[in-house]
């Protein structure tokens, strides 16, 4: 393959999306470098993180000074090693004015990528404004960057179809795959007191002795649980069960699991109307407003077979014409300065 370009792609850590992302950049011909500012991947840098951040934060100490240092200096080191034409950043509000400027001084076309809300990154209006484009997540919130003079598009997340294949097999149960936060715990708990198989799978909803001191949490909800799953297992958890369940938080954006769902071929129930812009509400994906909305949906999903098939089969079928990595990269490629 000729190279068009060599990417670097500096991005966190989470779930491993950035795997997905480089996948993407390459199809379309680019040489891709990633580098996760937020990885430790020896043993020191374990230590280290746990020793002089993690720790002194959860006594009160601000560590984000340290935190932005670290993440700086190793930013700056796989900048100069790759030496690329072109740049990816996703999120990156902990790295430094040292990394931008020398993004800046080598002239080096770059698009800063948020796929959460603006309001959880550290990052001002002049700062955005200078460091354009912009993508979002969220249409609302590209919507307000750009009439905060920022140059934003928006561009919603995606799923993987070459993360993991789909399967015929049901497990019976309905899932959820995150983390904990109370209206997620409210709805999961309703559902086990109607007498509805559930389970969740996540550090903040598991039992393990490991999982609760690594959270400095003791106490648990009385719920079904499994550990963190790597995310290709995550797909297949969602994909297998008589229905996954799409609870969000306070987010301006659809989070990855309404795409991811329907496109291995779940059947996804989700707290968000406007998932109507991209799956067809009640055929490809479905909808509830209610708690009891929920539970006679999670029931359905367990007693017709038939019926949740066809949304399964349907709502794959959508994702994989408009909304995998490779639909979305196409459209971040488009806004190169």
């Amino acid at each position: 393959m000729t190279f068009s370009h060599r990417l670097l792609l500096v991005t966190p850590a989470f779930h491993g999306y950035h795997r997905s992302i480089a996948r993407a950049f390459s199809a379309r011909g680019y040489d891709v470098v990633t580098h996760c500012y937020d990885a430790f991947a020896t043993l020191g840098e374990k230590f280290r993180n746990k020793a002089l951040i993690e720790l002194p934060s959860r006594f009160g100490a601000d560590t984000y000074e340290a935190a932005r240092a670290w993440s700086t200096a190793r930013a700056l080191a796989a900048l100069t090693e790759a030496n690329p034409t072109r740049l990816v950043v996703i999120k990156g509000d902990t790295l430094g004015g040292d990394f931008w400027h020398e993004v800046a001084s080598r002239g080096l076309p770059r698009i800063l990528w948020l796929y959460d809300d603006v309001a959880r990154h550290h990052f001002d209006d002049s700062f955005l404004r200078w460091i354009g484009p912009v993508v979002s997540y969220a249409r609302s919130e590209a919507a307000e960057l750009v009439a905060r003079g920022v140059a934003a598009s928006f561009i919603p997340n995606a799923f993987d179809p070459d993360l993991a294949r789909p399967s015929s097999r049901r497990s019976g149960e309905v899932v959820f795959v995150g983390s904990r936060y109370p209206n997620r715990v409210a709805l999961l708990a309703a559902l086990r007191e109607a007498g509805l198989p559930i389970r969740a799978y996540g550090r903040q909803w598991s039992h393990h002795p490991f999982d609760r001191l690594r959270t400095w949490e003791l106490s648990r909800p009385a719920l079904q649980s499994e550990r963190d799953i790597p995310l290709a297992r995550a797909y297949s958890v969602q994909a297998e069960a008589a229905a996954a369940l799409n609870v969000h938080g306070l987010q301006a954006g659809l989070a990855m699991r309404s795409f991811e769902v329907p496109g291995m071929g779940g059947l996804q129930l989700v707290d968000r109307p406007d998932i109507a812009e991209f799956y067809e509400v009640g055929t490809e994906a479905l909808v509830f407003g209610s708690t009891d909305e929920l539970v006679d949906l999670a029931t359905r999903s367990l007693r017709d077979r038939a019926w949740s098939e066809r949304i399964r089969a349907a709502g794959r079928r959508r994702s994989l014409a408009e909304h995998t990595f490779a639909h979305r990269i196409s459209q971040v490629d488009s806004l190169w300065a």
